[in-house]
């Protein structure tokens, strides 16, 4: 009898032990110990030249560059596009990861996701008709209709700083070009790169841009709350393409020529 209750003790122990053990990895697990071996990767389908399809092929500054951080950081990526407004409620309801889309480093955005360290500077710029010339900066913009992206940083700053102007928010940037040049709006206000982008291929002979930068930001890589180690990683993955020239040579393919 003894000998059986030596047993069944002997049992409980090891069983409380793998218990004890199991819920430790749990632990470590909810709060995010370790990189994990893939991430779902949220970017935009039409923000030339950072992420668009051309000729069937998903390509950009953007998508160049978080492929290189993955390699770099040790993980896979699963890329997935959704429309731009999305992105943030994506990453806060865990459909998504990580997001790259040019996403402006905001303190409003900090809020609901971490960013990562800036990876490129920004700006707003303004596209006009190329036979406007009406406008000619930011003043000339009060009491205009402007069209600019769903969700954007420029449709808040249209909102906040021209008097008496209405911002036509698209879902799709071609549709904002379209609008400015068939004349149902006045002016784009939008990110500057992409708005010199348009202008340099498909809008060269309907558009032009006018005035200066403004409301300088920098774009960052977003990821969802709570990942820390995946942060200190996509950062040091950028530290170190560009120390190696990694991100020079995305740049320039993207842009040209290399950052200043």
């Amino acid at each position: 009898m003894f000998k059986r209750h030596k047993k069944l003790a002997s049992v409980l122990f090891v069983s409380l032990f793998l218990l004890i053990a199991l819920a430790a990895c749990g632990d470590d697990e909810a709060s995010g110990g370790g990189l994990q071996d893939s991430y779902v990767v949220a970017s935009d389908s039409s923000f030339v030249p950072f992420e668009f399809y051309e000729d069937g092929e998903y390509v950009g500054f953007d998508i160049d560059l978080i492929n290189a951080v993955a390699d770099e950081a040790g993980f896979e990526i699963e890329l997935e596009t959704t429309n731009f407004d999305g992105i943030i409620p994506g990453l806060q309801t865990g459909s998504f990861d990580i997001a790259i889309a040019g996403i402006s480093i905001r303190e409003d955005r900090k809020e609901s996701v971490d960013f990562s360290d800036p990876y490129y500077e920004s700006g707003l710029s303004i596209g006009v008709h190329i036979d406007n010339e009406d406008i000619n900066d930011i003043d000339d913009l009060e009491g205009k209709t402007i069209a600019t992206r769903l969700g954007s940083t420029s449709s808040d700053y249209i909102e906040e700083n021209i008097d008496g102007a209405e911002a036509n928010q698209y879902e799709q940037l071609d549709q904002a070009y379209m609008a400015v040049e068939n004349g149902s709006v006045d002016a784009i206000l939008y990110d500057a790169p992409n708005v010199a982008y348009y202008i340099q291929t498909q809008g060269q002979d309907s558009l032009k841009m006018v005035g200066d930068l403004y409301q300088a930001e920098n774009y960052g890589i977003a990821i969802s709350k709570g990942q820390e180690e995946l942060v200190e990683a996509i950062n040091d993955a950028l530290a170190t393409l560009r120390e190696n020239g990694t991100y020079d040579e995305i740049y320039e393919k993207w842009f040209g020529e290399a950052p200043e």
